[in-house]
């Protein structure tokens, strides 16, 4: 049943992902590129989080949006930091922000058909990986006008997905914009690869635990790997809360006070129980 119910998720995602695609190319002479992402991929995205809850019983749990900016607040420049696991929070996050999201992303999701057309159309940040230098360029040049329109982007430190239980390395782009622009990074933590890992096609039902940190402010003397340590430490220590199942046990220190009166304590039982045995065998003399 579950195979089925992903099925039907992935199915409704891949047959109306045809029409919301072509509108957003067929309006993009006509509509400014924010409300192509606010009027027409928004509800598609909506649809798809709740088609993935409904059909597919993946459910979600938010904490920490009061960390947010009010949404009537254009001024603050934002940087977005999601734990990375799954394409959920892809569609969610976009879904749920009070502001458009401007993606940094990988060009080669542009060829995806459909899907890849519509991306191109909605003024966010693709870029070339093997143009290492020319990519941060224009993450730096787009990301300052884009934030200066309102919008807040959104970068996933780790570049790619990892499984759960993982951590990836967390590269420094997204401190680097912020100290760049004066921007602040939101922290978030995402257990999605509970519901929906990596790589798979299926849907495990359960609870999607989703944590928002305080906004982390760049520091004029610190550095970007700095303030990325700060990111990294904050979402690894929250992902160990939200989702501890798929993290080893730490081993708890020994408590040697414990330790001696458990000792003690053994001691007794075995000098009762060698008495108990010494009357025992006087009682059977008499």
């Amino acid at each position: 049943m579950g195979t089925l119910r992903s099925v039907i998720v992935f199915l409704w995602m891949a047959v109306t992902v045809i029409p919301m695609a072509s509108l957003i190319v067929l309006a993009t002479p006509l509509i400014d590129p924010d409300k192509r992402w606010w009027y027409l991929a928004r509800p598609w995205l909506r649809g798809a989080v709740a088609a993935a809850r409904l059909i597919g019983r993946v459910e979600y749990e938010v904490e920490g949006e009061h960390h947010l900016p009010q949404k009537d607040d254009n001024n603050s420049r934002i940087i977005l930091c999601p734990k990375h696991q799954s394409t959920w929070e892809t569609f969610f996050f976009a879904s749920r922000m009070p502001h458009p999201l401007a993606y940094v992303f990988k060009r080669e999701l542009l060829f995806i058909p459909f899907f890849g057309w519509a991306m191109a159309c909605l003024n966010m940040i693709h870029i070339d990986r093997s143009a290492r230098g020319g990519a941060w360029n224009k993450v730096a040049s787009m990301g300052e006008q884009l934030m200066d329109r309102g919008k807040w982007v959104i970068m996933f430190p780790e570049g790619t997905r990892s499984e759960r239980g993982q951590q990836g390395i967390y590269k420094t782009g997204a401190a680097r914009l912020a100290m760049a622009t004066g921007a602040s990074i939101v922290p978030i933590a995402v257990a999605s690869a509970r519901c929906w890992p990596r790589k798979s096609f299926t849907f495990v039902p359960g609870t999607i635990q989703v944590s928002l940190g305080e906004p982390i402010v760049p520091d004029p003397a610190g550095s970007p790997g700095e303030m990325m340590e700060k990111v990294e430490a904050w979402i690894e220590e929250e992902m160990r809360r939200i989702d501890p199942e798929a993290y080893p046990e730490v081993e708890r220190p020994i408590d040697l006070a414990q330790q001696e009166a458990a000792i003690q304590a053994s001691l007794e039982l075995r000098a009762d129980a060698a008495r108990g045995s010494h009357g025992a065998a006087e009682n059977a003399k008499e």
